[in-house]
C-alpha cells in the first residue's frame, strides 16, 4: 500500500478531498482539523488582512460594554467599562491580493515530486521558511475568489434523514466507503488515512470533535474558504457513511517508522545560536512577548507585552496542542500539533528553524532546562522522541512499554528542571517515568539486587535512560510543587496522588472531587502557608491543597466548572474561567488569595467564551482570550480590572508569556 502511495498535485485532488480537507478546519477550538495547503493553495489572505485589523484594533468602534459584579464587600473599587473592539468577520475574508500572496509564499515549497520522493507524502501547510510581516492595508470587503464556490443551500434530503426508498448510512458496506475514499480523498489525506497535505483522518487525530460536526461541515461547507457543501453532490447515506468510515479504526495497523520520521525532516535554517544575537525587531523587552496560538485559523501570533502590538503572524500545523516550551533564553519557541509535527521557531529572527513530524497523534513536547533537547510524547505510535533542540534532528526513539511489556500512550511530559530530568506519566500503565539529561547522572538499577553498594547486577546508565516509577493508578494529569520534589497526579475518575520524586513512591492521597485539571493549576504563598489550586472539569469549583500537610484547604464555589486558573507574584488575585459550563462560560471569577474569596466577577464578551487568562511579565495587565472565531484578545488592568485594548484574534484558545514560563512563575502551567 505504502508503494502505490498517491502522488497526485494537489491541483489534481477531486471536488471531495477538497471538500474534506478545507470544511474540517477550526472544527473545534482544541481539536479542529488544519487542512492548510491541502488540495489547490486556497485564495486566502486572512493572514494580512488579520494583523491589519490588529494593528488598527486599539477601542475600536462598537464594542460590547464589560459588566463586571462585585462578589463581596472587599472588592477592590473600579469601574469596568470596557474599551474593547467588535468581532466583525473580516478576518476570515479572502480577496484577489490574498491569492496572489499565498500563491507566492507556496511556490516556495516542496513541489509535489519532492514531496513523494519520502516514503509518504509530507508535507507543511505553507513554505513558511520566512514568517509574513505585520501588514499595513486595510482589510477587504468579504469577497468569493476564484475558485471558491459558494456554499450550497441544504435540500430537504441533506437537512435530515434520507428520502423514503433511498439507501442508509448503514447500508453501505465499509469496501465501498474505503472505496470511495480512495478516489476522492487519499490525494489530501494518505491512502492509509495517515495524512499528506492534510492531516490524519484517525479516530486518535479526531477524538475531540463531534460527530455532527464533521456531518455539518462536509453537508453544507466552510464560508471564504475552498470547502464546499456537498449536499448536493453526494446523496445523504453516501456523506454520513463517509463520515463514519474515516472515525473507526482502519482496517490495517497504522504506525510512523523511524525512517519515515526521518525523512519527514527539514531545517530551513542554520541560526547562529550564540548569545550575540539580538531581535531583529524593535522590542523593549523581549521576555515580555506573547505567543498567541490561534486555533480558528491555524495561526500564531507574537505580540509585544509592552505595547500590546502585533508583530507578526504565522501559519502553524494542524491544532497545536500542549502549549508551546521555550529554551531557557527565551529565543526560541517549540510547538507540537496533534497530527505529529513538532516546530522550532526563532523569536529573534521571526522565521520557523525546522520542523519533524515525530508521529500521526502527539500529545505534547517538553524542552530540557538546558536547551539541549526537545522530548515529544505520542500517542500514535506508542512512543517518545528525543530530538536535538537546534534543528530538530531526530537523537532516539523509546518505544513505551511498562514492565509486563505492555505498550501505553504518552499522558504527558514535562521537563523537571531542578532535577534535569524529563517526567512522563503513561496513560494505560501505572507507572511515572524520569529520564535524566545530565550527563553526570548516576547509574541505576531496574530492579532489585542484593546489595547495589556492592555494586551487583548491571546497572543501566542514568544519562538519557528511563527510570520507571511502579504508581497504583494510572496519571492521566498531574503539577509539580516549586522545588520539583513531588508530583500531584490525577486520574480522569477524580482519584489522585501525591508522588514523591525522591524517594519514588506514594505519599499522600489527594481528597479532590470530580475531574480536577491539575495541569492547570497555580501555587502561592499566603498567611504563611503554601497552597495548590486547581479547577475541576465537571464540577463548578476551585480546589485548594494545603501543600504541608496535604489536606483540602477550602472549596471556593465558581458560577461553573473551569478549565483555566491563573495568577502571577505579583497580584493578590486569581483569575480562573467557567468555559466548561453552556450558561456561566462568559464569566471570570477574581479570587483573593489572601482570603480564599471569590470578589469579583468580569463579563468581558457577554455570552461569549472568556477563558484562559494569562499575565504580562510584571503582572499589571492580565490578558484574556474571547475564544470564538472571530474572537478577541482582550487586556485588562489587574488592578482597576478595567480593559484598555483589544486585539482581533481567530479563536484564541491560549497565549504565553515568554518571562513567565522560562522563570517557571508560580501563577502558569508549565
Amino acid at each position: 500500500m505504502r508503494s502505490r502511495m498517491i502522488s497526485r498535485t494537489a491541483g489534481a485532488a477531486s471536488p471531495l478531498a477538497r471538500t474534506l480537507a478545507t470544511a474540517l478546519v477550526g472544527l473545534s477550538s482544541v481539536a479542529g482539523l488544519s487542512m492548510a495547503g491541502c488540495a489547490q493553495a486556497a485564495p486566502d489572505n486572512s493572514n494580512t488582512q488579520m494583523l491589519a485589523w490588529m494593528q488598527r484594533a486599539h477601542q475600536p468602534a462598537g464594542s460590547t460594554p464589560t459588566t463586571a459584579t462585585p462578589a463581596a464587600s472587599t472588592a477592590p473599587a473600579a469601574s469596568t467599562t470596557s474599551k474593547g473592539s467588535g468581532t466583525g468577520s473580516t478576518a476570515g475574508t479572502s480577496t484577489s491580493t490574498g491569492t496572489k500572496q499565498a500563491s507566492s509564499l507556496r511556490t516556495a515549497s516542496p513541489t509535489a515530486a519532492t514531496r513523494t520522493a519520502t516514503p509518504r507524502p509530507i508535507a507543511p501547510p505553507s513554505a513558511t521558511t520566512e514568517t509574513r510581516k505585520v501588514a499595513v492595508a486595510s482589510p477587504a470587503k468579504s469577497t468569493v475568489s476564484p475558485g471558491v464556490q459558494a456554499t450550497p443551500a441544504l435540500s430537504k434530503s441533506a437537512a435530515g434523514a434520507a428520502p423514503a426508498g433511498t439507501q442508509t448510512a448503514a447500508a453501505i458496506p465499509d469496501a465501498r466507503l474505503a472505496k470511495l475514499y480512495q478516489q476522492q480523498c487519499a490525494t489530501c489525506h494518505g491512502s492509509e488515512r495517515l495524512g499528506a497535505m492534510g492531516p490524519a483522518l484517525l479516530p486518535e487525530s479526531l477524538e475531540r470533535i463531534k460527530p455532527a460536526e464533521v456531518l455539518r461541515v462536509i453537508r453544507q461547507g466552510r464560508a471564504a474558504t475552498q470547502m464546499v457543501g456537498y449536499a448536493d453532490k453526494l446523496s445523504e447515506a453516501e456523506i454520513q457513511g463517509l463520515a463514519r468510515w474515516v472515525q473507526q479504526p482502519p482496517a490495517k495497523p497504522v504506525g510512523w517508522t523511524d525512517a519515515e520520521m526521518r525523512a519527514s525532516h527539514r531545517e530551513f535554517v542554520k541560526p547562529d545560536y550564540s548569545d550575540k544575537v539580538k531581535p531583529a525587531f524593535k522590542v523593549n523587552d523581549p521576555h515580555n512577548l506573547f505567543v498567541v496560538v490561534e486555533a480558528g485559523d491555524h495561526h500564531v501570533s507574537v505580540i509585544d507585552g509592552d505595547t500590546f502590538t502585533p508583530i507578526t503572524r504565522f501559519e502553524s500545523h494542524f491544532a497545536l496542542h500542549g502549549g508551546p516550551k521555550f529554551t531557557p533564553d527565551g529565543r526560541f519557541v517549540y510547538f507540537a500539533s496533534r497530527d505529529g509535527w513538532v516546530s522550532q521557531y526563532d523569536l529573534y529572527t521571526l522565521k520557523k528553524v525546522a520542523e519533524i513530524r515525530v508521529g500521526i497523534n502527539t500529545r505534547n513536547v517538553a524542552v530540557s532546562s538546558d536547551g539541549k533537547w526537545v522530548l515529544a510524547g505520542n500517542t500514535l505510535p506508542q512512543n517518545l522522541v528525543l530530538l536535538d533542540a537546534q534543528g530538530l534532528k531526530p537523537v532516539r526513539t523509546y518505544p513505551v512499554k511498562d514492565r509486563e511489556g505492555k505498550s501505553s500512550r504518552v499522558s504527558a511530559v514535562y521537563d523537571a528542571a531542578p532535577r534535569n530530568s524529563f517526567v512522563v506519566a503513561l496513560k494505560d500503565s501505572p507507572e511515572l517515568w524520569s529520564i535524566s539529561y545530565d550527563p553526570k547522572a548516576e547509574p541505576f538499577y531496574a530492579g532489585f539486587v542484593h546489595d547495589y553498594k556492592m555494586k551487583e547486577g548491571i546497572p543501566t546508565k542514568g544519562f538519557l535512560n528511563p527510570r520507571v516509577t511502579p504508581l497504583q493508578m494510572v496519571l492521566d494529569d498531574f503539577y509539580f510543587d516549586p522545588d520539583y520534589k513531588y508530583v500531584m497526579g490525577a486520574s480522569r475518575d477524580g482519584k489522585a496522588q501525591v508522588i514523591s520524586l525522591v524517594s519514588r513512591g506514594k505519599v499522600a492521597e489527594l481528597p479532590l472531587q470530580g475531574m480536577p485539571h491539575l495541569g492547570s493549576g497555580i501555587t502561592f504563598n499566603a498567611n504563611g502557608r503554601l497552597y495548590m489550586a486547581s479547577t475541576n472539569l465537571n464540577t463548578p469549583t476551585i480546589t485548594v491543597i494545603d501543600m504541608q500537610n496535604w489536606k483540602v484547604a477550602k472549596e471556593i464555589p465558581i458560577p461553573g466548572p473551569g478549565f483555566f486558573l491563573r495568577s502571577h507574584e505579583e497580584t493578590p488575585y486569581a483569575w480562573v474561567d467557567s468555559m466548561m459550563s453552556p450558561t456561566a462560560k462568559d464569566t471570570i471569577s477574581i479570587i483573593d488569595k489572601r482570603t480564599l474569596e471569590v470578589v469579583r466577577q468580569l463579563r468581558l464578551r457577554p455570552g461569549k467564551t472568556n477563558a484562559h487568562v494569562e499575565f504580562t511579565r510584571d503582572g499589571r495587565y492580565a490578558l484574556v482570550s474571547i475564544m470564538e472565531n472571530p474572537g478577541e484578545l482582550i487586556i485588562v488592568d489587574a488592578k482597576t480590572f478595567q480593559e484598555v485594548k483589544a486585539l482581533p484574534m481567530s479563536k484564541p484558545i491560549g497565549k504565553y508569556n515568554v518571562f513567565n514560563k522560562v522563570t517557571r512563575s508560580e501563577g502558569t502551567s508549565h
